[in-house]
């Protein structure tokens, strides 16, 4: 009996001509994967708390219920600080375009967007105050100045760093985005 989705036989749906090829275009979506630097410290974090959580049950066993709180308080703010570092990124929807930073996320309409182009400037190493030449997917608004500039991806990001090929795939899609509902 054939396995049909362990081979290679299979036929495959040819898939749309459109730069844009999801289904659902009102729903929020990130236009690449996270990169292993972001996954990578969320683990880290996730594993901290744990190591949290396993304190604060043990404390909850040994000491008294308030302390144990407390320490479990603290074990769910790690827990929804590497969620959200999880989140963090550029999203795309007909909407608009969502820049989710740690602890402020931004969204703006297409019809406020000017342009959305790749730039060579300086740029955050990891998110760090250090700067290095790369390259920043920027965007524009309409009701500000030409010099006052957003970057959404960068190519040593946590999403990038030492992968050009992916920060290319996701600067074409979301300036597919940008020319299919900037129009405004």
């Amino acid at each position: 009996m054939p396995l049909p989705f362990l081979t290679a036989d299979r036929t495959f749906e040819v898939a749309a001509e459109s730069s844009l090829p999801y289904d659902d275009r009102d729903r929020w979506r990130r236009p690449y994967r996270p990169g292993p630097w972001r996954v990578g410290g969320a683990a880290l974090v996730l594993l901290l708390s744990s190591f949290v959580l396993f304190a604060g049950v043990l404390r909850a066993l040994t000491g008294s219920a308030a302390s144990a709180g407390v320490v479990l308080g603290f074990a769910l703010a790690i827990l929804a600080g590497a969620l959200r570092m999880l989140r963090m990124g550029a999203w795309v929807s007909a909407h608009g375009l969502r820049q989710v930073s740690f602890l402020v996320t931004r969204t703006v309409p297409w019809q406020r967007v000017a342009a959305v182009r790749t730039a060579q400037q300086p740029v955050r190493w990891l998110g760090l105050p250090r700067t290095v030449q790369g390259q920043a997917l920027t965007y524009v608004r309409r009701d500000r100045s030409s010099q006052d500039t957003t970057p959404l991806l960068t190519t040593h990001g946590l999403d990038f760093l030492n992968r050009p090929a992916a920060f290319d795939r996701a600067a074409d899609t979301v300036e597919a985005w940008a020319a299919e509902y900037g129009r405004g």
